[in-house]
């Protein structure tokens, strides 16, 4: 898989003052658009999108340095309309306008150029299955979020918090099916993971029961999923698990990951506050394919 996404980085650079296709990136890749976003930008640390425009603005602010070309020569090469749209885009990421780089020659923002390999850490080896599940149904709380990448998500906490323990017993008394207690669900988020984008958020259980007039519903179909297990101090051992899977798992098993609700079970191990605690997460994942 990693060697299979140089190949798709190496087709960028040839084709930056061009079009890069992000399906023509996917065959390269060999796997589907969507797992090639997600994986980038779990990798990478930035949606696909916003890699190639770095790369671009990279390339034209050397030759804007350079000064052998007209500026809007330049602009229209990296797929710029007009002049001024050039400029705002060249300001946002180098902090300065075309005109001013060229005529003081000051230092730019670089982007550098991505390849991508793995480095396997940690002292324990990762605990998954994969399950084929029919389908069935989440039954819990919702509400709209903006993804957060680093730090506490303030509107998720704010919104469990509101929904007090007389909920979430409601919920773990629904749950009849795996995986099985109270979850924290994930819903159509955006495969690019731009920060601030919003997506669907439930506290809820999956359940067979009928759905409380105060609950809302996800139907999820049938598919296969892969079940990842952590246990450690929490919410380190939770963050770590996401990364360790799609750093590590997706670029050595011959799985991708598919659109589809992502689930998460945590459990407080005993001991009291900062005893650490049981993850379960599950992704929604197909089997690549050649």
């Amino acid at each position: 898989m990693l060697e299979r996404l140089n190949q798709a980085m190496e087709h960028i650079e040839e084709h930056l003052s061009d079009s890069v296709d992000v399906a023509v990136l996917a065959r390269i890749a060999a796997t589907s658009e969507y797992h090639l976003r997600r994986m980038f930008s779990s990798l990478a640390g930035m949606p696909l999108s916003e890699y190639v425009r770095r790369r671009r603005l990279t390339v034209a602010g050397a030759e804007v340095l350079a000064g052998r070309a007209a500026l809007l020569d330049i602009a229209v090469r990296h797929g710029y309309g007009s002049g001024e749209a050039f400029a705002r885009a060249f300001r946002a990421m180098h902090g300065v306008g075309p005109g001013e780089a060229r005529r003081t020659g000051c230092a730019l923002v670089s982007q550098p150029r991505l390849s991508f390999r793995l480095v396997v850490e940690g002292e324990s080896s990762m605990r998954y299955r994969v399950v084929d599940r029919p389908d069935f149904t989440v039954v819990g709380f919702r509400a709209r979020l903006p993804l957060v990448h680093l730090g506490p998500n303030q509107p998720m906490t704010e919104f469990v918090r509101g929904l007090g323990s007389g909920a979430l017993e409601r919920l773990a008394k629904l749950s009849d099916q795996e995986p099985r207690g109270v979850v924290a669900v994930c819903d159509g988020i955006d495969p690019s993971r731009t920060e601030g984008t919003e997506f669907d958020y439930y506290q809820a259980a999956v359940t067979s029961a009928a759905v409380p007039e105060d609950m809302t519903s996800l139907p999820v179909a049938a598919g296969t999923w892969a079940v990842f297990n952590a246990s450690g101090p929490a919410p380190r051992a939770i963050q770590e698990l996401w990364r360790d899977v799609f750093t590590q798992w997706f670029p050595s098993n011959p799985y991708r990951s598919r659109p589809g609700p992502e689930i998460l079970r945590v459990r407080p191990q005993e001991g009291g506050a900062g005893a650490g605690a049981d993850a379960e997460l599950w992704l929604p994942v197909e089997r690549e394919q050649g």
